[in-house]
């Protein structure tokens, strides 16, 4: 069906032909072209190397092919002289951990995040624990491309070993953290729902809430089988059974997480959505006020994290999409917190990555402090709405010449293009874009009104099509 290349990894539907989708010829492939860099790579710290060799760090989500496609990595890696620690089931954000805590030369994880389940993708992590430069990537698909792909001599295969204790690692690290305040949480007798769509947010989530002083846990979909309940995409539409538990039970809140669990948002008492979009600036609006300083979210992400920000004196930086672009400009601005307004949290003094798992720590936190539930919580921030749409893609249409006759009908207003296209209408906003994971175009539209939003979104798709 599918086999995209970008910042996000080689992501691919399962089965099909080689070279155009994740067959297994093509993890193979690109695992071997990826530990040629990794090798290639004098300049490494020498921890990184195991008697001589370097370690890579492997961690899976629950996906139906997930054990296939580890194995396939596994043995690849091995088979080039690379020392494997595979942490088994894991999330993104603990895999990311465990890179730099095991001084690691890279690591692979292997899940396809939010899409559906006969996907799966190849996450690749360098010696810090954070996703490969672009450069770095271009370099790797070129080296698959070209099959520049050297496997090492019997006497020099490498080694494998399992290590399941980075779960509570993880954990650990976020109790320790100075901004959670566990005993604020535990004094609040919170109960609280979770749906960890058939993925290890089942393995790690109610450990973690337990560590934090959450007395009650409703676990939903706990079955780890990557066969999700619904689709795995932690939108409105698709957490109407967690809605549902939350409000039978009389909950505290609901809590959905993805797959491998680095997005994160929550529902409220009442059944209502909190708001994928302001997870981030709820955390943010926490963080900034006793760490002031400044923010990045990319550029689909809500105005309100700007608001927030300004609010606390500090300086709002927007980025291009994708994890690796919000990591380059917080590290460029320095910034105190940052991420995605699809519900990733990036805390900098844990790890520059997307992480659910603080981001529960740190929300539930700022809600302890909050002397209602978090509906009213909610009430503090802009009410603003984002409509979030897209546009299947099929082969052979010239996305860039689209948008360039796009911008030149919005030519009287304020245009970006520095990912994709970003077109100001006063205080309203749209932005269109190829996505990183999936053959679409990305069409998001915010205003403070619903209705003008979807009128927007609408507008541009009907330009969409028009062009094509």
């Amino acid at each position: 069906m599918a086999l995209i290349k970008s910042i996000s990894g080689i992501r691919g539907t399962i089965g099909g032909r080689p070279g155009e989708n994740l067959s297994p010829l093509d993890i193979v492939k690109f695992t071997a072209a990826f530990g040629g860099r990794i090798l290639a790579h004098e300049t490494d710290r020498p921890s990184a190397r195991r008697g001589g060799r370097k370690k890579i760090v492997v961690g899976r989500d629950g996906r139906i092919s997930g054990e296939m496609v580890s194995q396939l990595v596994v043995s690849t890696l091995i088979g080039m002289g690379l020392d494997v620690i595979d942490l088994g089931l894991s999330t993104t954000p603990t895999v990311e951990l465990a890179v730099a805590g095991e001084k690691a030369a890279g690591g692979i994880i292997i899940t396809a995040s939010h899409n559906p389940k006969e996907w799966n993708a190849l996450k690749l992590l360098n010696s810090d624990g954070e996703f490969i430069s672009a450069e770095e990537g271009a370099a790797i698909l070129g080296a698959a491309e070209r099959e520049e792909i050297f496997f090492a001599p019997v006497e020099r295969l490498g080694s494998y070993s399992v290590n399941t204790g980075w779960l509570q690692k993880h954990i650990d690290a976020i109790v320790r953290h100075p901004l959670v305040d566990v005993q604020s949480i535990q004094q609040k007798h919170y109960r609280i729902v979770i749906d960890a769509i058939n993925s290890t947010g089942a393995l790690f989530l109610p450990p973690l809430l337990r560590a934090l002083g959450v007395e009650e846990v409703i676990l939903l979909n706990e079955e780890i089988n990557g066969r999700f309940a619904h689709n795995p995409e932690p939108l409105p539409e698709n957490l109407s059974s967690l809605s549902a538990t939350v409000q039978k039970s009389k909950a505290s809140l609901g809590i959905a997480v993805d797959p491998d669990v680095d997005r994160l948002c929550f529902v409220c008492e009442d059944g209502s959505m909190f708001g994928e979009e302001y997870t981030l600036v709820a955390v943010a609006d926490y963080v900034l006020s006793r760490r002031p300083g400044n923010t990045v979210s990319n550029m689909s992400s809500t105005k309100a994290l700007k608001e927030i920000t300004l609010k606390h004196g500090g300086a709002y930086y927007p980025s291009a999409v994708g994890e690796v672009n919000v990591v380059n400009t917080m590290k460029a601005v320095d910034a105190v917190i940052g991420g995605e307004g699809n519900g990733g949290i990036i805390v900098p003094d844990l790890h520059y990555g997307r992480d659910a798992l603080i981001g529960i720590g740190l929300f539930l936190s700022a809600l302890s402090y909050h002397k209602n539930g978090i509906r009213s919580f909610r009430a503090r921030y802009p009410d603003y709405f984002i409509s979030k749409n897209k546009i299947e893609l099929q082969r052979g249409i010239d996305v860039p010449a689209i948008f360039d006759k796009i911008k030149k009908k919005y030519k009287n207003h304020p245009v970006n293009t520095d990912d994709g296209l970003k077109i100001e209408f006063d205080s309203d906003w749209v932005h269109l874009r190829t996505s990183n994971t999936e053959p679409i175009i990305r069409i998001y539209a915010e205003s403070s009104f619903e209705t003008t939003a979807n009128n927007i979104a609408t507008r541009l798709m009907q330009d969409i099509k028009e062009f094509i």
